[in-house]
């Protein structure tokens, strides 16, 4: 079985990661009827395992990134899982706006990766 790239290893932990957060902070709002004590325990718990992913993709990714890249990688992700969080599970459509906020984050990223030297 071939082992994953170091350089994408980072990735797909970050994703799976920010899957679990992005449930854990806004996955709640299709149950405002629940009382908030229970939201943040049930919150708190979901978000446990997306530092077990978090932590060590950074740990290890830092052999291959550099921390602002890291960053920002996650900071893409987020938005990238969120986007499709907001649509397929809240049903909240993105607009244009949206779209044009996300570029210039993406363009953002292209400046933090891009080695001017």
């Amino acid at each position: 079985m071939p082992a994953i790239p170091p350089s994408l290893l980072p990735i797909l932990m970050l994703f799976a990661s920010n899957v679990f957060m992005t449930f854990a902070w806004y996955g709640h709002l299709k149950f405002k009827g629940h009382p908030l004590p229970l939201v943040i325990m049930v919150s708190w718990g979901i978000a446990f395992f997306e530092y077990w992913l978090a932590v060590p993709a950074n740990r290890w990714g830092s052999e291959v990134y550099s921390a602002a890249q890291l960053k920002t990688m996650q900071k893409v992700i987020t938005l990238v899982v969120f986007a499709c969080f907001s649509v397929l599970y809240l049903k909240e459509p993105l607009g244009w706006n949206h779209a044009l906020g996300f570029a210039f984050i993406a363009a953002g990223a292209f400046f933090i990766f891009h080695k001017w030297s």
